[in-house]
């Protein structure tokens, strides 16, 4: 089986996956050109549209981005009005000068605790990724694993995390380890869930054809499989990110010496809501940036996708 065979089989995987959503959005038609019009309409592209231009990535990131900020913009102002106006204790909830103040004011701590809980975040999600893949493949590729595996990932899922973390504590101490082991445990499930649907979605008309050519099943993995399962895993990889950020500070709320989880229950402590509010943003955004980082990589990884193709149309039509 030659090697351009089994990419021309890769590329008719993603262009049946997109064909439901392209019949279904607009009807068929008839395009009168000429021949010569169609073939070579962009230079080695077959007569596939431009890519868009980085005017139009530019219009289409201000534009997700408006709203949004609109958005934040008038919870500020009504944070802002109601904090200042005294409706509420600032004992409750502090002003957004107070807060600004406070994370100026203890900066260089707040960044060096920011690192912590970003490292165990980051290393918790890699390694949930790496194992939710490679648990996905096989409970995909093999229906004694499946039977044996799909039940204790969906056992170990619905176990409070919280309820394990104490016992992390016990067996690996008051380390980094109990943190990312716990942020593995909660980003794992999504991982391995949108990995089995993605593998599981391939057409078997293009298995059996892959099979026909001669391919093994490490080639057909890697030429059909795995590209029409990152749709999902990325879904899923979306997910995971978010919540390992979870599992790093449930983990510090049990047992650390550093980290916004600690930092939070010490300004909880003390009740120092400016600092706590502090620590509460800089969570959301260790969250915000690496859900970012992963729609990056998203766009990156999967151009051809139905889902990037129709924003990049809504943003020019």
């Amino acid at each position: 089986m030659t090697e351009n065979s089994l990419d021309t089989a890769g590329r008719q995987a993603t262009a049946d996956a997109q064909s439901g959503a392209d019949s279904s959005a607009a009807p068929a038609r008839v395009d009168s050109s000429p021949p010569s019009t169609m073939v070579g309409s962009a230079p080695g592209g077959g007569g596939r549209s431009p890519r868009p231009t980085l005017g139009r990535r530019a219009v289409a990131f201000a534009d997700s981005l408006w709203r949004p900020g609109l958005v934040l913009a008038v919870f500020f102002a009504a944070w802002w009005f109601v904090a200042a106006r005294g409706y509420v204790p600032n004992y409750l909830v502090p002003t957004p000068a107070q807060v600004w103040e406070t994370m100026t004011e203890q900066w260089s701590e707040l960044a060096r605790h920011t690192l912590v809980t970003l490292y165990e975040t980051v290393l918790g999600f890699v390694l949930a990724a790496a194992l939710g893949l490679a648990t996905a493949v096989a409970i995909a590729y093999s229906r004694t694993l499946d039977k044996a595996l799909y039940p204790i990932v969906l056992f170990a899922q619905v176990i409070p995390k919280i309820a394990i973390a104490p016992l992390l504590v016990v067996w690996f101490g008051l380390g980094l380890t109990p943190k990312i082991i716990l942020a593995v445990l909660i980003a794992f499930f999504p991982v391995v869930i949108s990995g089995v649907a993605g593998l599981r979605s391939t057409d078997p008309e293009l298995l059996d054809l892959a099979a026909t050519m001669g391919a093994g099943p490490w080639r057909t993995f890697r030429k059909i499989r795995f590209p029409n399962a990152l749709p999902h895993l990325m879904a899923g990889l979306k997910v995971a990110v978010t919540l390992a950020v979870v599992g790093a500070v449930v983990g510090e709320f049990v047992g650390a010496s550093e980290g916004l989880g600690y930092v939070l229950l010490l300004a909880n402590g003390n009740l120092d809501a400016p600092l706590l509010f502090a620590d509460l943003i800089l969570m959301s955004a260790i969250g915000i940036v690496l859900f970012v980082l992963v729609e990056i990589a998203e766009a990156l990884l999967i151009p051809w996708h139905a889902s990037r193709r129709a924003g990049v149309s809504l943003t020019t039509s």
